[in-house]
């Protein structure tokens, strides 16, 4: 093991390539993991439903694949951790509620079908907040991830035990889901990359509606070049989900790094003052346009009017909540917890026309970001407006000073993108003055995700503190 080409701390794409060339087995690899998991998340609470048995027969059948000669998918002999909001045959799934505490699945949902044809060895499910519901994960059945950087904070959410897994090095690679910054915000928290698809691009199967389009599902993982891969085996049309992009995954492989000169940059902390952000972060999104500029991109201080979002989003969440959960709630109105139940007992009264209204305006957000993309390539803001906060709250309770009225109030920065329907990554850029990882978000036109992967690689490049 100590001559081991690969540590847990490696890139995803040198371990498979390892495992390719019989350079390291996928018994071998998975043992690493395992004693990675063993040292770090009896304290971090990442990982879930950890089934050691089935793992190592999962990584033998890996390594018996190759030895037969084998085609082999891009994720072979990958340890990884699915999400515990999305189903796997046989494993465990519980949403974090204890209403799903021993709920098992008996079929892969899509996005974990293509991750297990890929090759990826099951070892267990990631952390999340119950019913996925806040970027902070704590539950009743598993209670809270911590924060690898610092365990006294926050992992974020609702893909917060993926972010901690993979920034602790227990897992290569990890998917998410995001609907108000899911994949975005335990990100920025935990030091790693997670990207919000644009719409379309990552389908989902099975859902209760199809035509339900603020939650996505996407890739993170511990830089831009890992994280493509993992989009390239997510990604891609299916028949059963309708509003799949055409584009073939594999287009997603490799993302080059864009070139920054010229680049068309729109940097702001604030969206115009839409929302508060502390000063630290904001100091990281400042020092991210300054670096930008050095390199001789083009940065301005602008951004799209995106007034609508608020009421957009939150109409548009409720009613959602409401329609999944609405029925739940009833039956079990003390098995939510109290932020979640309100949530969706705010989606009780609104009327077809409040609906209606919500979706008038996000058409009309889309519009704008699609004028604004003529001008800019990219828009660069924050990820979340706080670092990490204790991780014995639910939710910031004020940002500079300023007060948080409820747990969704200080993730504008997230959802106000999520209803313009274009893809967004969160990409390591800083730390703050106690060492708490800071990322920023950027965001590309509907459908440019293979764009903004290059750019992301760029910037990646520049401004993280642990490119190269």
């Amino acid at each position: 093991m100590s001559s081991s080409p690969v540590s847990v701390d490696s890139t995803a794409r040198s371990m498979a390539a390892a495992v390719r060339e019989r350079e390291i087995s996928a018994r071998e690899l998975l043992d690493l993991h395992l004693e990675r998991i063993a040292e770090r998340n009896p304290q971090l609470n990442a990982v879930v439903s950890l089934d050691e048995e089935r793992a190592r027969a999962g990584a033998a059948a890996a390594d018996e694949a190759l030895a037969r000669g084998e085609r082999v998918g891009p994720l072979h002999g990958l340890p990884f951790a699915f999400k515990d909001t999305h189903a796997v045959g046989g494993w465990r799934t519980t949403y974090g509620s204890t209403l799903r505490a021993d709920h098992v699945p008996d079929a892969d949902e899509l996005i974990v079908e293509r991750v297990r044809r890929a090759g990826a060895v099951t070892v267990g499910k990631t952390n999340v907040p119950e019913f996925a519901a806040g970027s902070h994960t704590f539950n009743k059945v598993f209670g809270t991830t911590l924060n690898p950087v610092d365990p006294s904070r926050s992992a974020g959410g609702s893909s917060g035990g993926a972010a901690c897994a993979l920034a602790a090095g227990m897992v290569p690679l990890a998917d998410g889901s995001d609907m108000g910054g899911s994949l975005r915000n335990p990100a920025s928290f935990c030091g790693v990359v997670g990207m919000r698809p644009s719409l379309g691009r990552v389908p989902e199967w099975p859902l209760y509606n199809q035509w339900e389009t603020t939650s996505v599902g996407g890739p993170m993982a511990r830089n831009v070049a890992d994280l493509a891969l993992l989009l390239s085996v997510m990604a891609g049309p299916d028949p059963r989900a309708p509003h799949a992009l055409g584009d073939a995954g594999s287009s997603f492989a490799d993302p080059q790094p864009a070139t920054l000169g010229g680049l068309r940059v729109a940097l702001s902390t604030d969206l115009g003052g839409a929302f508060e952000v502390d000063h630290e972060v904001a100091g990281v999104v400042e020092a991210t346009g300054r670096a930008l500029a050095g390199a001789g991109a083009s940065v301005a201080g602008e951004h799209p009017d995106l007034g609508l979002a608020e009421d957009t989003f939150r109409t548009l969440r409720a009613w959602h909540f409401q329609a999944k959960l609405g029925a739940l709630l009833a039956e079990h109105p003390e098995a939510f917890k109290p932020s979640l139940a309100d949530n969706i007992r705010a989606g009780e009264s609104l009327t077809g026309a409040d609906v209606a209204r919500a979706y008038t305006q996000r058409t009309a957000l889309s519009e704008t970001m699609r004028e604004f993309f003529t001008a800019y390539d990219v828009l660069v803001l924050p990820v979340s407006q706080v670092p990490p906060f204790p991780a014995d709250q639910e939710f910031p309770s004020a940002i500079n000073g300023k007060p948080m009225e409820t747990y969704l109030d200080w993730m504008r920065s997230a959802y106000f993108i999520t209803v313009t329907g274009c893809p967004a990554i969160s990409i390591p850029a800083g730390r703050t003055r106690d060492g708490l990882p800071v990322g920023v978000q950027l965001v590309a036109p509907h459908g440019a995700d293979l764009r903004l992967l290059e750019v992301a690689r760029a910037v990646e490049a520049l401004v993280s503190p642990t490119a190269g």
